[in-house]
């Protein structure tokens, strides 16, 4: 697996479990890059749907991957605070094309309160099912789901107050 360069523009590419293309994000500014974690910045990023759709992402955001994790944190920057939108995903993989991950459907929504809600419980059981998802992959998911609310409240990681603050600076000196 290779590793991003600091600085260097990658392309995000979320797959579904089935290894169909969920949805791609067409440019991340890569502010930290090593075989465990990789953070990146993007704003007004273009992202291409499975279905070809096509939107632009509508502010800044930081995104957190981690090799031994199987959720990914996005840091979405609005004028009211940050709000994180946390994928539970397969770790991440880094194939010099793009950075890459199973999106595995369960998402949290965390508001700049810290409160949060978990999303999408009923798409995760009907792909679980459709798409036939190990048991084992459904153990690791529900542990992360567990791991991931733990971070939240306890502030860890992204979730950490300075976090965004400090990796949003460094991506300003990107777009300078």
């Amino acid at each position: 697996m290779g590793v991003p360069n600091e600085g260097e523009s990658i392309q995000i590419q979320s797959y579904k479990h089935n290894g169909h293309i969920h949805r791609v994000w067409e440019e991340t500014t890569v502010l930290k890059g090593t075989q465990n974690i990789v953070i990146g910045g993007n704003d007004r990023s273009m992202v291409t749907e499975a279905d070809g759709r096509t939107w632009i992402t509508r502010e800044p955001a930081i995104c957190y991957f981690h090799s031994q994790c199987w959720f990914n944190i996005i840091g979405m920057i609005r004028e009211d605070g940050v709000y994180y939108y946390c994928n539970l995903s397969s770790p991440f993989i880094y194939d010099n094309e793009a950075l890459k991950y199973i999106d595995y459907d369960l998402d949290i929504k965390v508001f700049p309160d810290m409160t949060f809600h978990i999303l999408d419980e009923d798409e995760y059981e009907r792909h679980r099912k459709e798409m036939k998802y190990p048991e084992v992959i459904d153990q690791i998911l529900k542990r992360n789901v567990a791991k991931l609310i733990r971070w939240i409240r306890q502030r860890k990681g992204p979730f950490s107050p300075d976090f965004i603050d400090i990796w949003y600076e460094r991506y300003l000196t990107y777009r300078r």
